[in-house]
């Protein structure tokens, strides 16, 4: 009785009852061992165009094949240098010309033209203020000071001169310049007498002076000749800029008249 099958529920035949949980254990089995995964841990899938990239690969060889032909062109140009003498081809009597010249130099005559006629305006502009009645309204001015204020102008030189110790001051004053002059006048008398000795040496120096004075008196006279010269240029430019600005008035009134006349 112990070998038989035990049935954990009560039954009438426990062979067909062993069967039946046989059976029930078996489907069991099956479906846990074919039972999908509610969370899915496998490896992500591989996929080889980016990993091998045929693209990136064609490219590099491309490139790689043009820098191999510019090398061995390059090579073929070299070995022909060193077998022969090799040729340089650097000229170029190519001459150019521009189709818009003409049309630049019109213009840039034009600008000239209206660049010399605003100098001519501004230099013969007069001033609107006036230096010289400025000065004289300030003279004017300091009389009418000098009339209102209670001391003269300059009063405290005069006090000084009339007070005791300003007469003393110039006293001392007075007695300095006769002691300088004293001395300068031992100093010429000792000159003069050094002078005596050293006329020998006066002769030669004085062919030299007078030389150095014709030189000076040569670049005064070429200085005076620059000067004058200089004013010349400057009256010519000055005809010359009066007479633009005349050919531009000139101008000008013609392209009014041309402009009335066409309306």
């Amino acid at each position: 009785m112990y070998r038989s099958y035990q049935s954990i529920l009560p039954t009438h035949n426990k062979l067909l009852q062993k069967r039946w949980d046989n059976t029930y254990y078996t489907e069991h089995r099956r479906k846990v061992r074919d039972a999908a995964p509610m969370v899915d841990t496998k490896a992500p899938p591989t996929y080889m165009h980016l990993h091998l990239k045929l693209k990136k690969l064609q490219l590099e060889e491309e490139r790689l094949a043009t820098i191999e032909r510019d090398n061995r062109i390059l090579l073929e140009k070299m070995s022909y240098i060193m077998r022969t003498k090799g040729r340089v081809d650097n000229r170029n009597n190519y001459e150019y010309k521009s189709l818009n010249r003409e049309k630049r130099q019109r213009e840039l005559l034009r600008v000239t033209k209206e660049n010399q006629a605003i100098l001519y305006r501004i230099n013969m502009r007069r001033p609107e203020y006036s230096h010289k009645k400025w000065q004289d309204d300030w003279e004017e001015n300091q009389k009418f000071m000098d009339n209102i204020s209670h001391y003269p102008s300059e009063w405290w030189v005069k006090e000084k001169n009339s007070t005791p110790r300003g007469r003393k001051e110039i006293k001392a004053a007075e007695e300095e310049e006769e002691e300088d002059t004293e001395e300068s006048t031992q100093d010429t008398t000792q000159t003069s007498t050094k002078d005596t000795t050293k006329d020998t040496t006066t002769k030669d120096t004085s062919a030299e002076d007078e030389e150095n004075k014709k030189k000076e008196e040569e670049e005064k006279q070429r200085a005076e000749e620059e000067r004058k010269k200089k004013e010349e240029e400057e009256q010519a430019q000055k005809t010359a800029q009066e007479s633009q600005a005349k050919e531009v008035s000139l101008e000008e009134s013609e392209q009014k008249e041309a402009t009335e006349s066409q309306a």
